[in-house]
């Protein structure tokens, strides 16, 4: 088992049993989280079992605040991927219901923890926190583990240019369309997914027809043109994409579009991942289609280079 989704109220697979765990959301998986994933790998080694990570779906805030909801950084299926490159041996998902919520940080450790994964040692950063309204702290915790024999190591936080690597500062950079920034904390280009829809085939009376991606499955990055690699299937092709609006013709609705360098096949209604290797330019109204036009070429000129095709 490389990864399984189960009801809390389910038996976890044997194989996760007996091991280090990790406990987390782990959205965006970045540089510190991967920290606490080696640790955890570590760990398991010391005491000869899988190294195993729990992490929920839908994210708990989604059920307990719907107001405050927002896109994720990755989607489950990435999160899961990228835990395991990471060094998890088992990424375990458990399936957040409210009921589930209720329980307090004593309930989940006894029940979770050591009931069903029978946990030797586990490995969390300074602000975890768990249980019921997160009442549980890193202190509460340590104490669990102590009274029950199980080794905790607190993990430092991945420091990255002053500051601390965390979910937050990813999902800061991209929405101020800094994606250069949110690499060095990904250590990897950030990655959208999305599903390409009919758009007005504009693009394509310009020369340079465009997937228009809806829905997204992630957070889109802030406004701007960029380089970027798109994954079709198994294939990656060189792109340009812009997300915004389309003000030169009048259009306030705020779009994820993408031009494949040298591609020629039909897109609509298939899966597209987009890495955002290096943003280009500003999105801003032009006088006319002409200067539209040759301004994406010299658009599609600069990703080239940028993507060294």
């Amino acid at each position: 088992m490389a990864s399984c989704t189960i009801d809390w109220r389910e038996p976890a697979p044997a194989e996760c049993g007996g091991g280090a765990v990790a406990v987390g959301n782990f959205d965006g998986v970045h540089r510190g989280h991967a920290a606490l994933v080696a640790e955890v790998r570590s760990q398991a080694a010391h005491v000869s079992g899988p190294a195993v990570v729990l992490t929920f779906d839908p994210h708990p805030r989604d059920l307990l605040r719907p107001d405050l909801t927002e896109p994720p950084l990755t989607t489950l299926a990435d999160r899961v991927q990228l835990l395991q490159q990471a060094g998890a041996d088992h990424v375990l998902v458990l399936h957040t219901t409210p009921d589930f919520l209720q329980r307090t940080a004593k309930e989940f450790f006894d029940d979770i923890l050591r009931r069903r994964l029978a946990v030797k040692a586990m490995a969390e950063g300074k602000n975890f926190g768990f249980g019921h309204n997160r009442e549980g702290t890193i202190d509460t915790l340590a104490e669990l583990c102590l009274n029950s024999g199980v080794a905790l190591t607190v993990v430092s936080p991945v420091v990255i240019e002053g500051a601390e690597a965390s979910s937050s500062r990813v999902r800061q950079c991209l929405l101020k369309g800094d994606i250069a920034e949110a690499a060095k904390v990904l250590g990897r280009p950030y990655r959208l997914h999305g599903v390409t829809a009919v758009g007005e085939r504009r693009g394509r009376t310009l020369g340079f027809p465009t997937a228009n991606l809806d829905p997204l499955m992630n957070l889109a990055p802030g406004d701007g043109v960029y380089a970027v690699r798109v994954r079709v299937g198994e294939e990656m092709w060189p792109g340009a994409a812009n997300v915004g609006p389309n003000p030169t013709f009048g259009q306030d609705a705020r779009k994820v579009e993408v031009h494949l360098i040298d591609f020629g096949g039909d897109l609509y209604g298939r899966p597209l991942a987009l890495d955002f290797v290096q943003r280009l330019r500003d999105t801003r109204r032009f006088r006319g289609p002409d200067d539209l036009v040759e301004q994406l070429r010299r658009d599609v000129e600069r990703a080239r280079q940028a993507l060294e095709v």
